[in-house]
């Protein structure tokens, strides 16, 4: 299969991408995820839109430095009815989040876009739904305690490899996608890639 190159800091990535036995190199993007967020809110862009958009921008930019070589870059966003929720930049923002999800179903969305050469040649994005027990606030901030700082900023407050799966009634879609990469479209596109 053709090496590619990993436009993102997400350890899990990389994890799901190795473990599939995918040559790559991680180089991450830096793109300024936040305010690309609050132009693209600003325009009324929903949460899947601003999922691809960042998957593009990402593989995008990493591509236009690394001339002929596939680059992957990717984005995962919850859903809740419209609403983006973004990664929590503390545990505060992150109790909020959970607070704001208790009980409720939302959609997880996780885009991918491979670029050659500074352009899109594909992507695809995947949507997992999740339905939240309920909780106390002090259930739910016990939760947190279980959880250390690096884990709670990668992934959207819940590990769901881990801890987060207890959070959930259920969960329909692919585990892959929950934490960030559709591997099995990814593994299809790179084995058909000529």
């Amino acid at each position: 299969m053709v090496e590619i190159i990993l436009a993102s800091k997400s350890k899990v990535r990389k994890e799901i991408l190795d473990k599939n036995e995918i040559l790559n190199k991680v180089e991450p993007s830096n793109v300024d995820e936040d305010f690309v967020k609050e132009s693209l809110l600003k325009e009324r862009a929903t949460p899947t839109i601003i999922s691809k958009n960042l998957a593009e921008l990402k593989a995008n930019k990493v591509s236009l430095k690394n001339f002929d070589i596939l680059v992957l870059g990717a984005d995962s966003v919850i859903d809740l009815e419209g609403e983006l929720i973004s990664k929590p930049r503390n545990r505060e923002e992150a109790l909020d989040i959970l607070k704001k999800l208790n009980g409720k179903k939302h959609n997880l969305v996780s885009s991918v876009c491979i670029s050659k050469n500074g352009k899109m040649i594909w992507n695809y994005t995947d949507k997992a739904v999740l339905k939240m027990k309920e909780f106390s606030n002090e259930e739910l901030k016990k939760y947190l305690t279980k959880i250390s700082d690096q884990a709670l900023y990668a992934y959207n407050v819940y590990q769901i490899e881990g801890e987060g799966k207890k959070l959930f009634a259920y969960i329909e879609g692919d585990e892959n996608t929950i934490m960030g990469l559709p591997i099995k479209m990814i593994k299809e596109y790179l084995k058909n890639y000529k």
